[in-house]
């Protein structure tokens, strides 16, 4: 199911001192079946969007496009029905303490006046798909928090829904749990087909589990693309500062393609190299070819979700000549080369 988002505004406490425009004229293609990520620091309108997109709030201007159809303006009851074809997964997992783990799956099938022999099959199904077959029974307060995040995905998918809202779905839960969870949403993304949007301030989810994306900043798009190309090609601050949280120190025990960054000066240039190429020994031949110098100062590679991308940050240094002839030569090998945030 394809969304597009059309001139969306949403303002808050309106012609009063604290009115808010939260959403600022928004415009996005949101391609079907397929995990479209959303990005932003906290107060960038992430919230709001992802409550405009899925039918919790309406726009104060602009429009919800799902397929063909408008649902932005529908009827109350014709709103009821479309959010039934949605899934939501929250931080807080929003699950109900007074009900065992089936009886939470089973809830969204309950209150549509599903047949109780249906419901017992459904909730077997998706405790099965989510790795907790053995688990119906339990209590939530026996849960681990990466187990209540699987039951809270088992409910979203309890009606069948044709998109899928993940909002800060893994902010509460432990870096190898985030993984398992990333790991599932792809899983289930690819068997059902479905339109996976997800809400995040974490770079990281954007890497592992999403191809395409937009950047939110103080309530408007400011840059949007396919991760490879974000991550290729960062065209404003704000997302080239979310890639350089990548590059801070990292345990010896996380995996490899972690960036890590051992000296926080200088690092004039950075070097993106795409797919193959980060396999290739570029600066050896660099440093056999021309009269500079380099020197490391971060590097590793991001193994996004269908190939890899190698980002180095490096001084070059040695006659402006030779210097500039370096990085002639690196980007006629397909490398990106950035001075201080701007592509060369």
């Amino acid at each position: 199911m394809e969304i597009k988002l059309d001139h969306l505004v949403k303002v808050y406490d309106k012609n009063t001192p604290r009115e808010v425009c939260a959403v600022r004229d928004i415009s996005l293609e949101i391609p079907s079946k397929g995990i479209f990520g959303i990005i932003g620091k906290s107060g960038a309108g992430k919230s709001t969007l992802v409550r405009l997109v899925s039918l919790l709030e309406r726009p104060d201007s602009g429009e919800v496009i799902y397929g063909e159809q408008r649902v932005d303006n529908l009827s109350e009851g014709e709103l009821i029905l479309r959010r039934r074809r949605l899934g939501m997964i929250f931080q807080n997992f929003n699950l109900f303490s007074s009900r065992t783990a089936g009886q939470n799956i089973a809830y969204p099938l309950e209150i549509c006046s599903v047949p109780k022999t249906i419901i017992h099959k459904r909730v077997e199904e998706l405790l099965s798909l989510v790795g907790l077959s053995d688990r119906a029974d339990a209590a939530i307060s026996t849960l681990s928090g990466g187990q209540k995040q699987r039951i809270a995905i088992a409910r979203a998918l309890a009606n069948n829904p044709d998109i899928l809202f993940c909002d800060e779905a893994t902010s509460a839960l432990d870096p190898q749990t985030t993984h398992s969870i990333l790991d599932l949403i792809r899983t289930i993304q690819r068997e059902m087909n479905l339109t996976v949007v997800m809400i995040t301030h974490q770079m990281e989810v954007v890497r592992d589990a999403c191809s395409s994306v937009a950047v939110l900043n103080e309530g408007q798009v400011v840059e949007q693309g396919s991760v490879e190309d974000i991550f290729l090609h960062p065209s404003t601050e704000i997302t080239r500062e979310f890639l350089s949280n990548l590059t801070q120190p990292v345990p010896v025990h996380t995996p490899k393609e972690d960036m890590v960054r051992w000296s926080t000066h200088g690092g004039k240039y950075t070097l993106r190299f795409n797919g193959s190429l980060t396999d290739e020994p570029v600066l050896s031949q660099l440093a056999r070819n021309f009269s500079i110098e380099f020197n490391i100062r971060a590097g590793g590679i991001q193994n996004l979700s269908d190939h890899k991308v190698g980002t180095l940050v490096t001084d070059i240094t040695g006659d402006d000549a030779e210097v500039r002839r370096a990085i002639a030569y690196l980007r006629s090998t397909g490398i990106i080369v950035e001075y201080d945030g701007v592509e060369e």
